[in-house]
Protein backbone atom coordinates (compact mmCIF):
# COMPACT_ATOMS: atom_id res chain seq x y z
CA UNK A 1 0.00 0.00 0.00
CA UNK A 2 1.22 3.52 -1.05
CA UNK A 3 0.80 5.92 1.92
CA UNK A 4 1.01 9.20 2.26
CA UNK A 5 1.14 11.97 5.38
CA UNK A 6 1.59 14.74 3.62
CA UNK A 7 1.85 16.21 0.30
CA UNK A 8 5.09 19.23 -0.65
CA UNK A 9 3.71 22.41 -1.81
CA UNK A 10 3.18 22.55 -6.30
CA UNK A 11 1.98 18.92 -5.64
CA UNK A 12 -1.44 17.17 -7.07
CA UNK A 13 -2.68 16.02 -3.36
CA UNK A 14 -6.57 15.20 -3.23
CA UNK A 15 -9.22 14.59 -6.39
CA UNK A 16 -13.41 14.61 -5.39
CA UNK A 17 -16.46 14.57 -7.16
CA UNK A 18 -18.80 17.43 -7.78
CA UNK A 19 -22.24 15.47 -8.77
CA UNK A 20 -25.91 16.27 -8.88
CA UNK A 21 -26.86 12.87 -7.44
CA UNK A 22 -24.90 12.25 -4.35
CA UNK A 23 -26.01 8.77 -3.55
CA UNK A 24 -25.91 7.48 -7.11
CA UNK A 25 -22.03 8.49 -7.09
CA UNK A 26 -21.51 6.85 -3.95
CA UNK A 27 -23.43 3.97 -5.26
CA UNK A 28 -21.26 3.80 -8.76
CA UNK A 29 -18.26 4.30 -7.64
CA UNK A 30 -18.69 1.86 -4.46
CA UNK A 31 -19.58 -0.81 -6.88
CA UNK A 32 -16.36 -0.32 -9.38
CA UNK A 33 -13.73 0.59 -6.98
CA UNK A 34 -14.98 -1.20 -3.96
CA UNK A 35 -14.39 1.93 -1.80
CA UNK A 36 -16.42 2.88 1.54
CA UNK A 37 -18.71 5.86 1.13
CA UNK A 38 -18.91 7.61 4.84
CA UNK A 39 -20.69 10.82 5.06
CA UNK A 40 -19.70 13.84 6.85
CA UNK A 41 -22.33 15.88 8.48
CA UNK A 42 -22.52 19.65 9.92
CA UNK A 43 -23.49 20.72 13.18
CA UNK A 44 -27.13 20.48 12.22
CA UNK A 45 -27.15 17.02 10.62
CA UNK A 46 -26.83 18.28 6.71
CA UNK A 47 -24.92 15.93 4.35
CA UNK A 48 -22.04 18.12 3.23
CA UNK A 49 -19.18 16.30 2.09
CA UNK A 50 -18.89 12.34 1.42
CA UNK A 51 -14.95 10.57 1.57
CA UNK A 52 -14.38 7.62 0.08
CA UNK A 53 -12.20 5.21 1.76
CA UNK A 54 -10.58 1.92 0.85
CA UNK A 55 -9.17 -0.18 3.91
CA UNK A 56 -10.03 2.76 6.35
CA UNK A 57 -7.85 5.11 3.96
CA UNK A 58 -9.27 8.28 2.44
CA UNK A 59 -8.75 8.04 -1.22
CA UNK A 60 -11.03 10.62 -2.92
CA UNK A 61 -14.29 13.06 -2.19
CA UNK A 62 -17.63 13.48 -3.15
CA UNK A 63 -19.94 16.73 -2.37
CA UNK A 64 -22.98 18.39 -4.24
CA UNK A 65 -23.61 19.91 -7.35
CA UNK A 66 -23.96 24.10 -6.91
CA UNK A 67 -27.30 24.70 -7.72
CA UNK A 68 -25.91 27.28 -10.53
CA UNK A 69 -24.29 24.20 -12.04
CA UNK A 70 -27.79 23.15 -13.99
CA UNK A 71 -28.00 19.79 -15.69
CA UNK A 72 -24.09 19.50 -15.91
CA UNK A 73 -22.36 15.89 -15.26
CA UNK A 74 -20.20 15.68 -12.76
CA UNK A 75 -17.00 16.87 -12.53
CA UNK A 76 -13.39 15.48 -10.67
CA UNK A 77 -11.49 18.36 -9.67
CA UNK A 78 -7.80 18.77 -9.09
CA UNK A 79 -6.39 19.88 -6.09
CA UNK A 80 -2.56 20.94 -5.48
CA UNK A 81 -1.16 21.55 -2.27
CA UNK A 82 0.24 24.95 -1.26
CA UNK A 83 1.04 26.75 1.89
CA UNK A 84 -0.80 29.67 1.47
CA UNK A 85 -4.06 30.17 -0.61
CA UNK A 86 -3.63 33.46 -0.10
CA UNK A 87 -0.56 33.75 -1.78
CA UNK A 88 -1.05 31.23 -4.50
CA UNK A 89 -4.51 33.44 -5.32
CA UNK A 90 -2.01 36.57 -6.10
CA UNK A 91 0.27 34.32 -8.15
CA UNK A 92 -2.61 33.27 -10.27
CA UNK A 93 -3.83 36.62 -10.70
CA UNK A 94 -0.33 37.77 -11.55
CA UNK A 95 0.27 34.70 -14.10
CA UNK A 96 -2.76 35.79 -16.04
CA UNK A 97 -4.89 33.29 -14.61
CA UNK A 98 -8.95 33.90 -13.13
CA UNK A 99 -10.13 33.60 -8.97
CA UNK A 100 -13.13 31.36 -9.75
CA UNK A 101 -13.79 30.84 -5.77
CA UNK A 102 -11.85 32.78 -3.35
CA UNK A 103 -9.44 31.24 -0.55
CA UNK A 104 -12.21 30.22 2.23
CA UNK A 105 -11.27 28.06 5.18
CA UNK A 106 -13.36 24.59 5.50
CA UNK A 107 -13.75 24.08 9.19
CA UNK A 108 -10.79 22.80 10.58
CA UNK A 109 -9.97 20.47 7.18
CA UNK A 110 -7.88 23.44 5.64
CA UNK A 111 -8.63 25.75 3.15
CA UNK A 112 -8.95 25.81 -0.44
CA UNK A 113 -9.62 28.27 -3.71
CA UNK A 114 -10.29 27.52 -7.33
CA UNK A 115 -9.07 28.72 -9.82
CA UNK A 116 -9.05 29.10 -13.88
CA UNK A 117 -5.89 29.09 -15.66
CA UNK A 118 -5.42 31.24 -19.19
CA UNK A 119 -6.05 28.49 -21.40
CA UNK A 120 -10.06 28.41 -19.48
CA UNK A 121 -9.06 24.96 -17.39
CA UNK A 122 -10.14 25.06 -13.69
CA UNK A 123 -7.94 23.18 -10.65
CA UNK A 124 -8.09 23.85 -6.98
CA UNK A 125 -5.55 24.48 -4.28
CA UNK A 126 -5.31 22.64 -0.59
CA UNK A 127 -3.87 23.94 2.08
CA UNK A 128 -3.72 21.47 4.96
CA UNK A 129 -5.15 21.42 8.25
CA UNK A 130 -6.04 18.37 9.68
CA UNK A 131 -6.53 16.74 5.99
CA UNK A 132 -3.98 16.93 3.86
CA UNK A 133 -5.01 14.91 1.09
CA UNK A 134 -5.04 11.33 -0.09
CA UNK A 135 -4.04 8.69 2.27
CA UNK A 136 -3.26 6.36 -0.69
CA UNK A 137 -2.55 7.09 -4.21
CA UNK A 138 -1.01 4.99 -6.82
CA UNK A 139 -2.57 1.54 -5.92
CA UNK A 140 -4.90 -0.79 -7.47
CA UNK A 141 -8.46 1.48 -7.44
CA UNK A 142 -7.22 4.46 -6.23
CA UNK A 143 -6.52 7.91 -7.68
CA UNK A 144 -3.05 7.71 -9.51
CA UNK A 145 -2.33 10.90 -12.14
CA UNK A 146 -3.80 14.03 -12.82
CA UNK A 147 -3.33 15.04 -16.62
CA UNK A 148 -4.20 18.75 -18.33
CA UNK A 149 -5.43 18.62 -21.60
CA UNK A 150 -5.39 21.84 -23.63
CA UNK A 151 -5.34 23.45 -26.98
CA UNK A 152 -2.78 26.06 -25.70
CA UNK A 153 0.14 23.90 -24.14
CA UNK A 154 2.51 26.79 -24.23
CA UNK A 155 0.59 29.18 -22.73
CA UNK A 156 -0.47 27.07 -19.59
CA UNK A 157 2.92 25.35 -19.68
CA UNK A 158 4.13 28.84 -18.60
CA UNK A 159 1.20 29.44 -16.29
CA UNK A 160 2.08 26.39 -13.88
CA UNK A 161 5.84 27.37 -14.16
CA UNK A 162 4.81 30.64 -12.48
CA UNK A 163 2.30 30.07 -10.18
CA UNK A 164 4.06 26.63 -8.86
CA UNK A 165 7.41 26.59 -10.00
CA UNK A 166 6.88 23.61 -12.21
CA UNK A 167 9.65 22.54 -14.65
CA UNK A 168 8.77 19.57 -17.23
CA UNK A 169 10.46 16.90 -19.07
CA UNK A 170 9.22 16.46 -22.46
CA UNK A 171 8.10 13.36 -23.88
CA UNK A 172 8.03 12.54 -27.58
CA UNK A 173 4.71 10.51 -27.97
CA UNK A 174 5.07 10.22 -31.81
CA UNK A 175 1.64 10.90 -33.85
CA UNK A 176 0.24 12.08 -30.40
CA UNK A 177 3.05 14.77 -30.23
CA UNK A 178 5.27 15.89 -27.06
CA UNK A 179 4.11 14.62 -23.15
CA UNK A 180 5.32 17.23 -20.83
CA UNK A 181 5.75 15.44 -16.97
CA UNK A 182 5.97 17.79 -14.34
CA UNK A 183 8.94 16.92 -12.41
CA UNK A 184 9.15 15.30 -9.11
CA UNK A 185 8.40 11.99 -7.49
CA UNK A 186 10.00 8.86 -8.94
CA UNK A 187 7.65 9.29 -11.74
CA UNK A 188 6.51 12.87 -12.00
CA UNK A 189 3.97 14.68 -10.13
CA UNK A 190 1.65 15.67 -13.09
CA UNK A 191 1.19 15.32 -17.18
CA UNK A 192 0.54 18.36 -19.68
CA UNK A 193 -0.50 17.56 -23.04
CA UNK A 194 -2.05 18.62 -25.68
CA UNK A 195 -5.64 18.03 -26.75
CA UNK A 196 -6.29 15.56 -29.58
CA UNK A 197 -7.40 16.33 -32.70
CA UNK A 198 -10.25 13.82 -32.14
CA UNK A 199 -11.53 15.58 -29.07
CA UNK A 200 -15.02 17.75 -30.26
CA UNK A 201 -14.19 21.44 -30.36
CA UNK A 202 -17.23 21.74 -27.41
CA UNK A 203 -14.59 19.89 -25.15
CA UNK A 204 -12.91 22.22 -23.01
CA UNK A 205 -9.43 22.47 -22.15
CA UNK A 206 -9.36 21.12 -18.91
CA UNK A 207 -7.69 18.62 -15.98
CA UNK A 208 -8.39 14.81 -15.96
CA UNK A 209 -8.21 12.06 -13.47
CA UNK A 210 -6.87 8.66 -13.64
CA UNK A 211 -7.58 5.80 -11.46
CA UNK A 212 -5.07 3.01 -11.74
CA UNK A 213 -6.63 -0.98 -11.74
CA UNK A 214 -5.49 -4.32 -11.79
CA UNK A 215 -7.28 -5.69 -14.39
CA UNK A 216 -8.56 -2.80 -16.73
CA UNK A 217 -11.16 -5.23 -18.64
CA UNK A 218 -12.82 -6.17 -15.45
CA UNK A 219 -12.61 -2.90 -14.50
CA UNK A 220 -14.52 -2.08 -17.61
CA UNK A 221 -16.97 -4.50 -17.04
CA UNK A 222 -17.90 -3.49 -13.66
CA UNK A 223 -18.02 0.41 -14.96
CA UNK A 224 -20.89 -0.77 -17.37
CA UNK A 225 -22.88 -3.05 -15.13
CA UNK A 226 -22.69 -0.14 -13.05
CA UNK A 227 -24.25 2.13 -15.70
CA UNK A 228 -21.57 3.64 -16.94
CA UNK A 229 -19.96 3.92 -20.62
CA UNK A 230 -16.95 3.40 -22.08
CA UNK A 231 -15.98 6.19 -24.19
CA UNK A 232 -12.52 5.55 -25.50
CA UNK A 233 -10.12 2.33 -25.24
CA UNK A 234 -8.74 0.36 -23.88
CA UNK A 235 -5.56 1.06 -26.20
CA UNK A 236 -1.78 1.14 -25.05
CA UNK A 237 0.53 3.22 -24.11
CA UNK A 238 3.99 2.13 -24.50
CA UNK A 239 5.92 2.00 -21.61
CA UNK A 240 2.97 2.90 -19.69
CA UNK A 241 0.50 0.45 -19.81
CA UNK A 242 -3.17 0.18 -21.11
CA UNK A 243 -5.70 3.03 -20.87
CA UNK A 244 -9.54 3.81 -21.33
CA UNK A 245 -11.63 7.18 -21.24
CA UNK A 246 -14.91 6.26 -19.34
CA UNK A 247 -18.17 8.05 -18.42
CA UNK A 248 -19.94 7.46 -14.79
CA UNK A 249 -23.48 6.78 -14.92
CA UNK A 250 -24.68 10.36 -14.91
CA UNK A 251 -21.70 11.40 -17.35
CA UNK A 252 -18.73 12.06 -15.35
CA UNK A 253 -15.04 11.63 -17.26
CA UNK A 254 -12.47 9.71 -15.58
CA UNK A 255 -9.84 7.63 -16.98
CA UNK A 256 -8.43 3.75 -15.87
CA UNK A 257 -5.07 2.29 -16.64
CA UNK A 258 -3.33 -0.71 -15.71
CA UNK A 259 0.33 -0.25 -15.39
CA UNK A 260 2.40 -2.28 -17.92
CA UNK A 261 3.56 -5.41 -16.40
CA UNK A 262 7.59 -4.91 -15.06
Amino acid sequence: MTEFSSYDPGTPCWVDLMSPDVDASKAFYSAVFGWDAVDQFDPEGNRIYVNFRQNGKEVAGLGGQPPDMGTMPPVWNNYIATEDCEATAAKVTEAGGTVMMPPMQVMEAGSMAIFVDPTGAAFSVWQAGEHFGAQVANDPDTWSWSELMSRDIDTAKAFYSQVFGWAYDEMDMGPSGIYNVVKGGESGLAGLMNMPDEVPGEVPNHWAVYFMVDDIEATLAKIKDAGGQVVNGPFTIPGVGQTAVVHDDKGGNFSVMQAEAS
